[in-house]
């Protein structure tokens, strides 16, 4: 099924069932007020929702409405935990290679992960708002899960089983702030302000045949001001899948129902070199960040500048019949 939060005035909005095509969706607040709620209650509540969202998609019931994503908030607005890792070690590769730093062996077989803020994430169709962008604003496309409750030292098995939703993620990251915040040797703060997530979340099985070794094998697209920038495979170069993320994340801790966990930028490595552009025939990239990387790589200096005010980016999912599957992240760069 596909679930989405309107917004409603609320800070956790109201939860709706979304049509299998994007087209209609229904409230269900006698199921569950919000998606935490029914992350919350996941067993009780789970069989009504499927049961109201196999009428949804045949047509009925009568009170359903036009689905619009700009009235969506993103599926969870706020959650008790956003932990997002680095599961594409091509990416973490070559921006060390860029900068001329040594790649650690261990970066291979223990994932990287961070913890960022998840009190107030930004709609999916919200626009991005700084005062400055020579902070160097950057989108970063990604995938993400919601979790069940996982408990503390869950083998890959238990993990898999307690992932409840897929959808996709703009982790925007300030660049410009990142070098003098990682030099602190305490991790990123400022760098990492509040991400969005695409206008709905599925469960696996709405993903058919892409789901799959706890990963999502779709290309992920981006586009920047109309233009293609990106689309690698998320199922490609996925050192680390969605269980061993989660597996990871839960080594010390148990993680509450309503976690996201995310797979980092979805970088796809092209041969032995370090990729092309879209614009050159390659699969291009999924944040600004990495294609200025293979510019210094190849010419000595990045020439592809950060977002600047008015930009807008566009990150999407579709089907093998080009239909969206998690509806897109629309967003402009505007300044407060």
């Amino acid at each position: 099924m596909k679930l989405a939060t309107i917004k409603d005035g609320s800070r956790d909005g109201a939860l709706a069932l979304v049509s299998r095509d994007l087209s209609r969706a229904l409230a269900v607040s006698e199921i569950a007020p919000t998606l935490q709620a029914a992350l919350d209650n996941w067993a009780v509540a789970a069989p009504g929702l499927e049961a109201l969202y196999a009428q949804l998609n045949d047509g009925n019931p009568a009170r359903a409405v036009a689905f619009e994503p700009r009235q969506a908030h993103s599926p969870l607005p706020r959650a008790y935990q956003w932990a997002d890792g680095s599961a594409y070690v091509n990416h973490v590769e070559l921006v060390r290679k860029a900068r001329g730093a040594v790649m650690p062996p261990e970066f291979w077989t223990d994932p990287l992960m961070y913890q960022g803020g998840s009190d107030a994430f930004l709609g999916p169709t919200d626009d991005i708002v700084f005062p400055d962008e020579a902070w160097g604003v950057d989108f970063e496309a990604e995938v993400a899960v919601i979790t069940g409750d996982v408990p503390m030292g869950a083998t890959l098995a238990v993990a898999e089983a307690q992932i409840r939703l897929l959808m996709l993620v703009n982790d925007v990251s300030l660049r410009n702030l990142i070098p003098a915040e990682l030099a602190k040797g305490f991790g990123f703060f400022q760098s990492k302000p509040a991400s969005s997530f695409s206008p709905v979340a599925a469960t696996p099985d709405e993903l058919f045949g892409a789901w799959r070794d706890g990963k999502l094998h779709l290309p992920l697209l981006s586009h920047l001001n109309g233009t293609l920038f990106g689309r690698p495979n998320a199922g490609a170069d996925m050192t680390f899948g969605f269980p061993r993320l989660i597996a990871h994340a839960a080594k010390t801790r148990a993680l509450a129902a309503g976690t996201i966990i995310g797979s980092g930028t979805v970088s796809n490595k092209e041969g032995n070199g370090p990729g092309r552009p879209a614009a050159s025939g390659g699969v291009g990239y999924s944040c600004i960040a990495e294609q200025r990387t293979v510019e210094t790589i190849l010419t000595g200096k990045a020439s592809t500048p950060f977002l600047r005010f008015g930009d807008r980016v566009r990150i999407e999912m579709q089907d093998d019949r080009g239909h969206s599957i998690f509806g897109a992240i629309e967003q402009t760069l505007r300044q407060t």
